[in-house]
């Protein structure tokens, strides 16, 4: 694909949240959870920015709305955003975006999160924690390359 056809892309602006366990660093397991409406697709949280909005608190609306709580610490950021397009039969509900712009953050558990799926619009029916070695083996294939520069990232630079 050329640069041009590239920028000719629409991208959502978005944050995505690497979770861990509240046990970090002592334990790096790190959370996953299955969307309700697509079929075997494991994923982070994320989700969209709103207009006016920062990505940190996008991060702590997101979690709030997808997971039951914003009882998280900021470990790291990613330095850069990622984008990745979407699959076409998703492109078809996600109009008039062709993929998403994210920014990436690694957050710690609180030890008084409690997670909650059941939310006003629930995005997730389930969740678990996971060695990081086993993340990219539950992960639905078009995220997989982003995800793997994520937390390469993060286990480089020490945090996993």
């Amino acid at each position: 694909m050329s640069e041009e056809q590239k920028s000719e892309k629409r991208y959502r602006p978005n944050v995505a949240a690497v979770i861990v366990s509240c046990e970090y660093p002592l334990n790096c397991s790190i959370f996953i959870a299955l969307r309700y409406d697509i079929e075997g697709a494991w994923q982070f949280p994320q989700g969209g920015i709103d207009e006016g909005e920062s990505p940190k608190e996008a991060l702590f609306r997101e979690l709030k709305e997808e997971i039951g709580t914003k009882k998280v610490e900021i470990i790291a950021e990613y330095p850069e955003w990622l984008s990745y397009d979407f699959p076409q039969k998703i492109v078809e509900r996600m109009y008039p975006y062709d993929g998403q712009m994210q920014k990436y953050f690694l957050v710690r558990l609180k030890k008084s999160a409690n997670i909650n799926l059941k939310t006003k619009h629930p995005e997730f029916t389930e969740y678990k924690f996971v060695d990081f070695n086993e993340v990219l083996d539950s992960i639905i294939y078009f995220k997989k390359p982003i995800y793997k520069k994520v937390l390469e990232y993060f286990k480089k630079e020490g945090y996993l």
